[in-house]
């Protein structure tokens, strides 16, 4: 996976909409007094929604003071967790899933597919800022390995080929069909199989 660092662009000034100040305020509320300071990965989820899903340094800067927490603190959760943007990404966002059950099942693939059809390299926008993609720890679908998520929703099943469609689909801006791509459905087991005596006389 790529390191993690803020972009080197970075807007000088940030604060919550309405809506977004409402929902922070909201969030806050349901804190016990003197505890309020873990709410901080809620509000770093509702600064990077409202900002085209990054978080840029004055809105850490801006959580902090809201939360009346060191700004550091505040740094420090955003960029250990994967799951917060630290740059700009596309109107298509692609996380392939590289933890090990991904891993063993083809992720590699799945990689490859997006270097030939986005970038060689990680969290690049393709020039219309359309795409981006990067490899992100466990989405917690192992069971459908190897799997993507764009945007919000998951793509399960998957080969390349199958990856390779999809990503001709975004880049077309149509929005593909999410879920299984061996047409499963949710998790359910492959070949009919129900119960663990069907395994068992299989």
């Amino acid at each position: 996976m790529s390191l993690r660092r803020p972009a080197k662009d970075q807007p000088e000034k940030f604060e919550f909409n309405s809506s977004s100040l409402e929902a922070a305020k909201t969030i806050v509320a349901n804190y016990p007094k003197g505890k309020q300071q873990s709410a901080v990965m809620a509000l770093l989820y509702i600064a990077q929604k409202q900002n085209n899903n990054w978080i840029p340094l004055a809105a850490m800067k801006y959580i902090a003071k809201f939360l009346k927490m060191p700004y550091i603190k505040v740094y420090e959760v955003a960029t250990f967790y994967s799951m917060y943007n630290l740059s700009p990404v596309g109107k298509y966002f692609i996380q392939v899933c590289t933890t090990t059950p991904c891993m063993i099942r083809g992720a590699g693939k799945l990689v490859e597919a997006c270097k030939e059809k986005i970038s060689e390299n990680e969290s690049e926008l393709l020039s219309d800022k359309n795409c981006s993609w990067m490899e992100v720890e466990c989405l917690g679908a192992c069971v459908n390995a190897p799997m993507m998520q764009i945007n919000d929703d998951y793509y399960e099943d998957l080969d390349k080929e199958k990856t390779l469609e999809i990503l001709d689909k975004i880049l077309k801006d149509e929005t593909p069909k999410p879920g299984s791509y061996r047409g499963r459905v949710n998790n359910e087991p492959e070949n009919n199989r129900k119960t663990l005596m069907d395994l068992k006389n299989a």
